[in-house]
């Protein structure tokens, strides 16, 4: 039988309670930030609330659930990170996709085990970070593809040919096209067709692999050659990426 007692982490002792679904989160969050996602378990999470792993099934039904919820939980706090970063940035679609950029990766690097849940873990289909992209309620990809619309809607951008791309993925990309066009409809921005084409969103689809690829290194320090001065090889990239939508 369970004692009426447990331990918190720092060895007080502590009557068993009933958990709450805010409990729960609290203690699975802080477990992921102190030791990364593999230590968020529900028998874990059950130790810290000095309650039975069995009475978490009645808020969750499998650790699995718990992490989506987590993981919805992080992203969340992200959206907010960048919400508040662009706040003062001025109005210019331009101006607040870059500081999109840079505040993602300035999150990224110091909350590196959130970044790993989220982006970097064995994420099903319905959470990858490319269905975050898309999912208009979720507040990263809403505030990305935002950014990224009033640019496309600028006369200062270079769109790209369709020719300019592989043929082998132009029904992917159609169809990856027609569903952000809904997105950023359904958010006020209504981007023209003839804007956001085949080849634009080729465009799009490099611009954030680039940057995910780029911030993914340099959270795991897998450059391949040490780099002194990350902060510009970044600000490198970011201008790259600016020259190839015609950006100065």
């Amino acid at each position: 039988m369970d004692s009426p007692l447990s331990r918190t982490r720092e060895g007080r002792p502590r009557r068993q309670r009933a958990a709450t679904d805010r409990d729960i989160r609290h203690a699975a969050r802080a477990l992921l930030v102190d030791d990364g996602p593999e230590a968020v378990t529900l028998r874990a999470i059950a130790r810290e609330l000095g309650i039975t792993a069995p009475a978490l099934y009645r808020y969750y039904g499998s650790r699995d659930d718990l992490l989506e919820h987590l993981r919805a939980d992080v992203v969340a706090d992200l959206g907010d990170v960048l919400e508040q970063r662009i706040a003062g940035t001025e109005a210019d679609g331009p101006a607040r996709l870059f500081a999109i950029c840079r505040g993602f990766r300035q999150w990224a690097l110091t909350h590196t085990n959130e970044f790993t849940l989220v982006f970097a873990s064995g994420a099903t289909a319905a959470t990858s970070s490319t269905a975050k992209l898309q999912q208009l309620s979720e507040p990263f990809g809403r505030l990305f593809l935002l950014a990224a619309g009033d640019v496309l809607l600028s006369d200062d951008v270079a769109l790209p040919s369709d020719d300019g791309m592989p043929a082998e993925l132009r029904d992917d990309l159609a169809g990856y096209r027609d569903v952000l066009l809904a997105v950023l409809a359904e958010a006020g921005t209504d981007v023209p067709a003839d804007r956001l084409t085949v080849g634009t969103t080729y465009l799009m689809m490099q611009f954030w692999a680039r940057l995910y690829g780029h911030v993914t290194l340099e959270v795991f320090g897998n450059y391949p050659i040490p780099i002194a001065h990350p902060d510009t090889l970044f600000e490198a990239l970011l201008s790259d990426l600016a020259r190839e939508i015609g950006l100065a």
